[in-house]
């Protein structure tokens, strides 16, 4: 089957990870439509938003469609199927695309991976890849099937991780790869050699959930701040002191030894604590329902000091409240 010069696409996306990805496709492809999830309530007034990609589309009065599910809604599927798209990309769209769908354009769907699969399948690659202490990841363009993130592999690259890196700073950087890729691949339509996933070294990436916020003390130093760096978009890094909630930040591996989750200093440059191996500075201390503020003027205010013990996991699990 040949290729069109350039193929008109139907790009599926959501969150603000996704932008860079249809900006670039749209600067070199004719993008027919573009597909978001429905509009959510946010906030503290719960007002009706929708998610990035679907107000730039507003913004740039590209076709847009939101539909509440794929499964069995013919009219979406006519839709697609109407809008004349040779291809369609998927990009952190956040739904599952029914089998009958991923037949519709005539080059089926390319998704782009924030891992080098076959690791990191899954909702959270970017996150699970920091907190297990990857210092390599990468992206990779694979043709969709009906399995999760199990399609053949089109195209890879790999990206070195940051020490200092969060997801955030992390999710950055892939954005601008995927972007980068997912281009090149639209250009070399159909000529790019599929390879089967290598089933044995599939590794997965569940959706985070607030507990995986929760410092592990008992954990190495490292394992503490891979965590940090893991969950920095989301949940954020929570511990908890007499069954008091405060979200941490500013994370780093220092010296000490103590029993984990025991104050061992605190000065100008905040909270050492103990972890399983090593100990961890904190920076920045969040009590629920207030400011941040600099680890060391907390503790002044909360009389924490040497030998204060924090909560230890599971323990803190029954206070997750």
């Amino acid at each position: 089957m040949s290729a069109p010069t350039a193929p008109r696409v139907a790009f599926f996306g959501s969150p603000a990870f996704a932008l860079p990805v249809l900006e670039a496709i749209r600067e070199q492809f004719e993008v027919v439509l573009v597909v978001a999830q429905p509009d959510k309530p946010v906030g503290r007034g719960l007002k009706l938003t929708p998610p990035p990609i679907a107000a730039r589309t507003a913004g740039l009065g590209l076709p847009l469609a939101q539909p509440k599910k794929l499964r069995g809604n013919a009219a979406f599927e006519t839709q697609l199927r109407e809008s004349g798209a040779d291809v369609a990309v998927t990009c952190a769209y956040g739904k599952i695309l029914p089998a009958a769908l991923l037949t519709v354009p005539r080059f089926g769907f390319l998704n782009t991976h924030t891992s080098l699969l076959p690791a990191y399948r899954g909702a959270a690659p970017i996150q699970w890849a920091l907190i297990r202490g990857e210092t390599v990841t990468g992206t990779t363009i694979m043709q969709t099937d009906a399995g999760m993130d199990t399609g053949p592999i089109l195209l890879q690259e790999e990206l070195p991780i940051a020490p200092e890196w969060t997801s955030i700073e992390l999710a950055e950087a892939l954005s601008t790869q995927a972007a980068r890729l997912i281009v090149e691949a639209l250009s070399r339509l159909p000529d790019l050699t599929p390879v089967p996933q290598d089933e044995s070294k599939a590794t997965h990436a569940p959706l985070l959930v607030k507990e995986d916020g929760f410092v592990r003390w008992q954990d190495s130093a490292q394992a503490v701040v891979n965590r940090f760096r893991g969950v920095a978009a989301w949940p954020q890094t929570t511990a908890f002191l007499n069954g008091a909630r405060l979200k941490l930040s500013g994370l780093s591996v220092t010296e000490g030894q103590g029993q984990p989750g025991e104050v061992l200093r605190v000065d100008g440059e905040g909270l050492t604590v103990a972890c399983g191996g090593g100990a961890v500075r904190v920076q920045t201390v969040q009590p629920e329902a207030r400011k941040s503020q600099a680890a060391s003027v907390w503790a002044q205010g909360a009389g924490v000091g040497p030998g204060t013990q924090f909560d230890l996991w599971p323990e803190a699990e029954d206070k997750k409240g």
